[in-house]
């Protein structure tokens, strides 16, 4: 039997913690004369005695995770949070109801960025800063899942970034305590640096802050219903840009610079190898920009740059929208959102050091088909590659386009188009944000769709932000069975 009393006493800690952050959108409500602050109040309180009560509950003097708690912990973490999060948008002056409540807060906390609301220029603002608190706290806690926990449990490759201090006999809970230290330090400075930058480029205080902090999360709430594309005058697109980019490189690689290591981000394959294929990806759509329209040069760059990074970063901000581009770039979005940033960053999606461990594994293969007997060593970093790694590796990408798929199919069987459908399936599981389409497209929202179809893609972004074998492994009868 998995011992639930350090799974549900972390997770107690972790839903006082939400509360006690509630307090900060009730301030500022209150500071800017909003009645939500009254909302905030209520829940903070009531999610702070909840949390305090469940931690209290299952107190042990030293808990002690194995691979299964730690798994458990890892689901219910996710799954608790989104429900706690959705209660201050169930309350007054919202009253959305429980579904659509629940997917804002679960599309905020897994960072996904997809959003049911509308009129977000006039909404008060303590709601406009929860939900860039939800996108962070949701941030911050992938990076720590998946430097922490994902590798000593060797989910879907992330064993090949497993620290060397780190193995399997190590306590994961201390473990992780101490990486978020020094995560959460890089992660509160990128996040200040963003909103400098952006009140630079014109941005009123609250906006910079509130954009800073889903900016860096690469989660794509906004504070306009015009998203980024209401503040590009000042520029601020391009300092975007930039901190998109940040968020999606492995904090790993910041650890490293603070220790002295300034050069590591050159010696990562998968930093090389993400720069190279986003400024590729870059370079194709504003080819095809250019040749498909009459864009000035420098602002189809400016837009192709913005978008493309967006997208593939699975931030999910637009600055246009991009499906008056014609069908090469709308079926170019929708591969982008396959493709992800790093592993151990804030982005989501497959991640590109996958795709290399796939290729080595490919090269290995058709080198090896014509001569039986050779041998052909498959290298990731100039190390070599254990099969186990390669072998966790393509399981992932079975169970994530199975998943894609499923989800596609679900909501094909609920009556949504087939770009609807699918552009929507690939989004939750990529938690990337806007799909294609005239209803969920970058200038949509998923308002509309039936209800059925919102807990699909509730249940997609978290298996998805879980990297899929996570949430999979938990619902596996034999889990339970020890």
């Amino acid at each position: 039997m998995i011992d639930l009393r350090p799974v549900f006493f972390v997770v107690g800690l972790m839903v006082a913690a939400l509360g006690v952050m509630m307090f900060a959108p009730m301030v500022v409500d209150y500071r800017f004369g909003d009645r939500s602050w009254q909302t905030f109040g209520l829940s903070a309180i009531l999610t702070t005695m909840m949390g305090a009560v469940m931690a209290v509950s299952a107190y042990t003097p030293n808990p002690n995770l194995g691979a299964r708690g730690a798994f458990l912990l890892t689901v219910l973490s996710w799954v608790m949070l989104s429900f706690f999060a959705a209660i201050p948008f169930l309350m007054d002056p919202m009253k959305l109801s429980f579904t659509d409540a629940m997917f804002e807060a679960t599309s905020g906390i897994t960072t996904t960025g997809a959003t049911i609301l509308t009129g977000l220029d006039d909404m008060p603002k303590g709601v406009l800063l929860w939900r860039a608190i939800l996108q962070w706290i949701g941030g911050v806690g992938i990076v720590v899942t998946a430097m922490a926990v994902l590798p000593m449990l060797k989910v879907g490759g992330m064993q090949l970034f497993r620290l060397e201090s780190s193995d399997m006999g190590e306590k994961i809970l201390p473990r992780a305590a101490s990486i978020a230290k020094g995560i959460g330090l890089i992660y509160v400075i990128l996040t200040l640096a963003c909103a400098i930058g952006y009140m630079m480029a014109g941005m009123s205080g609250f906006d910079a802050a509130a954009h800073a902090m889903t900016t860096v999360a690469t989660g794509g709430y906004s504070t306009s219903d015009l998203s980024m594309g209401g503040f590009m005058d000042g520029g601020a697109d391009i300092v975007c840009v930039a901190f998109m980019m940040l968020g999606a490189l492995p904090f790993g690689v910041y650890l490293a610079m603070g220790s002295g290591a300034l050069t590591a981000p050159f010696k990562d394959p998968q930093v090389r190898a993400f720069i190279i294929v986003l400024l590729t990806l870059i370079a194709v759509v504003t080819i095809g920009l250019t040749v498909t329209s009459d864009m000035e040069n420098m602002r189809a760059l400016r837009l192709a740059t913005f978008n493309t990074v967006s997208i593939v970063t699975g931030t999910g901000y637009a600055t246009t929208d991009y499906q008056t581009w014609g069908p090469f770039a709308i079926g170019l979005f929708f591969v982008f959102m396959f493709v992800g940033g790093c592993a151990g960053s804030t982005a989501c999606s497959v991640k590109i050091f996958r795709y290399q461990v796939a290729f080595e594994a490919l090269k290995s293969y058709l080198f090896r088909m014509p001569k039986q007997h050779a041998i052909s060593p498959m290298r990731y970093g100039g190390k070599p590659l254990p099969e186990q790694v390669v072998f966790s590796v393509m399981s992932f990408f079975f169970l994530f386009f199975a998943t894609f798929a499923v989800t596609a199919i679900l909501l094909s069987l609920i009556g949504l188009d087939p770009v609807t459908a699918w552009s929507g399936a690939g989004s939750a599981v990529a938690n990337v944000g806007p799909g294609l389409g005239d209803i969920i497209g970058p200038s949509g929202t998923y308002q509309e769709l039936p209800s059925a179809a919102k807990w699909v893609l509730m249940t997609a972004m978290i298996v998805g932000r879980l990297e899929i074998v996570t949430a999979l492994v938990v619902i596996m009868p034999g889990f339970w069975r020890g």
